[in-house]
């Protein structure tokens, strides 16, 4: 249903590089690159995850309430993807842990401009 999400950032070559680097643990690369918007996205096509500078040219604004949800696959690719995104300049937003018991695995953190993202495992 959902064929890409965007968020926007303020440094494109920060954020590019955050996400090319973050999201290569889950297959995922730079499929298109347009200077102003980029998308991230697998060989397998689905959904994509894009980045932008705004279009009307203002400081992106994380939204409060939104969010981005990816699953890696596996709770241990969530502790992985987790701790990498710390590494990489993210901020911690909910440590990796159970959410629902038996149901959702969840870590979230804030990317470079405060965008919220989980990566979550389900099963």
């Amino acid at each position: 249903m959902i064929s890409y999400v965007t968020i926007g950032v303020s440094d494109m070559d920060k954020a590019k590089a955050f996400y090319s680097e973050l999201l290569s643990g889950v297959g995922a690369k730079l499929t298109m690159d347009m200077e102003r918007i980029a998308f991230f996205g697998t060989d397998e096509g689905g959904a994509m995850l894009s980045i932008c500078v705004p279009f009307n040219e203002e400081s992106p604004q994380p939204g409060n309430g939104n969010m981005v949800a990816i699953n890696p696959g596996s709770k241990e690719a969530v502790d992985s993807l987790y701790k990498k995104a710390i590494a990489l300049g993210a901020s911690c937003d909910g440590e990796p842990g159970q959410r629902i018991p038996d149901m959702f695995y969840g870590a979230y953190f804030r990317d470079l401009d405060g965008n919220k993202i989980c990566f979550a495992h389900f099963g």
